[in-house]
């Protein structure tokens, strides 16, 4: 990042004016080195290259003028009776009213004299055919002071485009301006650049310490649209750079995985053709692409470190399954693990029901196992006896071992860290990694998250599957709800109404669903229902989900225990109760429980009357859509990529002026220009690239387990 970093982490007390109750207020805002301080830039920016004459403020834009008070008074207005201070500045061109609904009167008295000249900023609206601007600043002019002469006297506030700093309670933008003013003239010349010069040549990119110099302090050229969006070439270079060494790091790590030796298998198909022979329908196009890049993987020496990505009911569980008899067939264990009890379960179910038709061993490994249960399952996984291994964390424990792990199969990576990967990559010799998830992921975010991994979409859904129609009402139109699964059950179909889990401090998710079953039952008094929650036992929950798989059952209230693995064709309608509770891709994974089959089928969404606006906007995208990217998308944007992934381990980076959603384009451009220097024959041995790999190890090192590269 720079020769000499060291100036770069001292503390804000090198700075002038910083003493120890200023340092505490940027501390509050995670700024406490003088690195902090330039890697924190203005979140807007203010042009003050020119005062305007009043008659020619814009409307809806922040101007700065010059005027004088001819009136001022407190005023009532007719309709509220609400008390405000308006003041009418005038310069000869027009006037214009300024008003403060919070002040204090002796003050605001005192201050805003009749006569008084000053500089006032503030952002132009019009109320009732008038121009006025609300709580403006102002900046008072002596008796007689000539404007320009008051302007030359306070370079740093005006007769420029002014930066506009994120602030925390006792910090003012003048002061925190004269702080960073004295950060950027001291040492951002000290912040060197350490990227190949072609690529910042191809990319129009100027060095970080011109970078940091204009994004702080812009030219009086620059454009203020530009610098407004984000997307002007200084803070472009900052974000590439951020991007550039992740992607770095990431394709290093890649590259390093790909030169360990693996367990390269050969392929005979000795139990995915018998297979394919007893699966009711035929593989996807999708499905048979992504298994043959699975399968080139495989067959190499080098371990394989793969994402698959499908929506929901694409079928990636088939090809985990085709992927695990693979690993099989080259005498080798499998071991499958899934975040909650829950998918465990439907997994170990799934697998099980496939490999003892072959002839082969499948066990369960879960945390609420009795302890003389889980040490034979131990002993016999330990023992070779065990082929395919299903659980959840437990799984990654120190006390599991295997006889030889060939493949590890990570499902709903999302919710899983890096270093889970790594445990599982632990527990053999350098086995195989297959990651799968059902959240699609936008682009830009598996370019961060998985940009170690390579990456299989499948894209296609099985033929027959027709769109889910999605509606949303609110909690009085329920009843018209469920005369729309009334009809379907009536002409032999069946339902899901879906329960979410609700705060302890409320009740229990198992409470509301119970409740429900009570009234439902009179609604549909000729209909059999069935409830199905979490806290139910293995066998009990198997014989409620087979009673409705098998048509005994005509409605399944139940919580989000359905969220995966029940495939119910005849299934064609779900009501989701407080629809605003559930993340997007938790609807659209609730959802896809629907459609299965060929029939016509319909989600219905209810909103509480409580539904904030970020819940009617994941509602309105459902309605809109059952593309599981487009969702992701959307997704990203209201909540952000922490939220989005669900946990603090997901491995999102911290960013400090990257945006993954703004500049997505910038961060594939990254990628592509890092691509190319790690193609390189010389890269990284030759000397030139000493202290880019140097930069690499302090930025990413730790988190990337790259310590070793510096």
């Amino acid at each position: 990042m720079c020769a000499d970093s060291s100036h770069l982490h001292q503390p804000l007390s090198v700075l002038h004016g910083v003493g120890p109750r200023l340092a505490d207020r940027f501390a509050r805002m995670q700024i406490r080195s003088v690195e902090d301080l330039l890697y924190t830039l203005p979140h807007r920016y203010e042009d003050r290259r020119q005062l305007r004459k009043i008659a020619h403020l814009r409307e809806g834009c922040t101007e700065i003028f010059c005027g004088e008070i001819l009136a001022s008074a407190e005023v009532r207005t007719s309709r509220s009776g609400r008390a405000m201070w308006e003041v009418v500045v005038g310069d000869g061109s027009g006037t214009i009213t300024l008003k403060w609904f919070h002040y204090r009167k002796a003050w605001q008295k005192k201050t805003y004299q009749v006569g008084r000249r000053a500089l006032f900023r503030g952002e132009v609206k019009r109320f009732a055919g008038r121009r006025e601007v609300l709580h403006p600043e102002a900046d008072f002019l002596a008796p007689g002071q000539d404007v320009d002469d008051f302007t030359r006297a306070d370079p740093l506030n005006f007769g420029r485009i002014l930066p506009v700093y994120p602030l925390t309670d006792g910090l003012h933008q003048r002061t925190a301006r004269k702080i960073w003013k004295e950060a950027v003239d001291r040492f951002a010349a000290q912040v060197k650049t350490h990227l190949p010069a072609e690529f910042l040549r191809k990319r129009s990119l100027p060095p970080l310490d011109i970078a940091l110099r204009q994004v702080h302090w812009p030219d009086n050229d620059a454009d203020l649209s530009a610098l407004q969006r984000g997307d002007d070439p200084c803070r472009r270079a900052l974000v590439y750079d951020e991007f550039f060494y992740l992607e770095l790091g990431l394709l290093l790590r890649q590259k390093g995985i790909s030169l360990e030796a693996g367990i390269p298998f050969r392929i005979e198909h000795r139990y995915t053709r018998p297979l394919a022979a007893m699966l009711p329908y035929r593989l996807t196009a999708a499905q048979k692409r992504v298994l043959g890049e699975i399968k080139r993987d495989l067959q190499r020496p080098h371990p394989m470190h793969r994402l698959v990505q499908g929506d929901v009911g694409s079928g990636k569980t088939v090809v985990a399954l085709m992927a695990a008899l693979l690993a099989i067939e080259n005498e080798t264990q499998v071991a499958v693990v899934a975040p909650t009890e829950i998918l465990a379960e439907q997994h170990y179910r799934f697998f099980s029901h496939w490999l003892e038709r072959l002839g082969l061993k499948t066990a369960l490994l879960s945390g609420t196992q009795k302890p003389s249960d889980k040490q034979r399952c131990l002993e016999r996984i330990a023992a070779g006896e065990v082929h395919l291994v299903v659980g959840t964390h437990a799984v990654l424990q120190e006390g599991v071992r295997f006889s030889r792990l060939g493949l590890g199969i990570v499902d709903e990576q999302h919710r899983f860290g890096v270093q889970q990967r790594q445990v599982l990559k632990q527990k053999g010799e350098n086995p195989h990694i297959l990651v799968m998830t059902a959240t699609p992921i936008p682009r830009s975010l598996a370019l961060t998250v998985y940009g170690d991994l390579a990456l299989s979409v499948i894209d296609e859904l099985p033929p027959g599957r027709k769109p889910v129609k999605t509606l949303m009402c609110g909690e009085k139109e329920r009843e018209r709800a469920l005369i729309l699964m009334k009809k379907a059950i009536q002409r032999g179909e069946q339902g899901y109404i879906v329960y979410p889990l609700v705060e302890e401090s409320e009740k229990s998710d198992l409470k509301a669903a119970t409740e429900a079953m009570e009234w439902l039952t009179g609604f549909f008094p000729d209909v059999r229902l069935a409830l199905l929650h979490g806290r139910m036992k293995g066998p009990e929950k198997d014989a409620v989900m087979r009673d409705f798989a098998e048509g005994r059952t005509g409605i399944l209230v139940a919580t989000t225990v359905i969220e995966v693995g029940i495939d119910v064709p005849n299934a064609t309608v779900m009501i989701v109760e407080h629809a605003e509770r559930f993340g997007l891709a938790q609807l659209h994974q609730l959802r896809g429980r629907v459609g299965r089959g060929g029939k016509e089928s319909v989600c219905v969404l209810i909103r509480s009357q409580k539904c904030s606006e970020d819940g009617l906007k994941r509602l309105q995208v459902m309605c809109e859509t059952g593309d599981g990217f487009r969702i992701a998308e959307a997704d990203l944007e209201i909540r952000g990529p922490g939220d989005f992934l669900g946990t603090r381990q997901s491995g999102v980076p911290d960013f400090r002026i990257a945006n993954i959603l703004r500049d997505g384009q910038v961060l594939e451009q990254a990628r592509q220009d890092a691509m190319e220097l790690v193609a390189r024959d010389d890269f990284p041995d030759h000397p030139r690239y000493h202290e880019l790999m140097q930069a690499l190890a302090e930025r990413w090192g730790g988190r990337l387990e790259l310590a070793s590269i510096g």
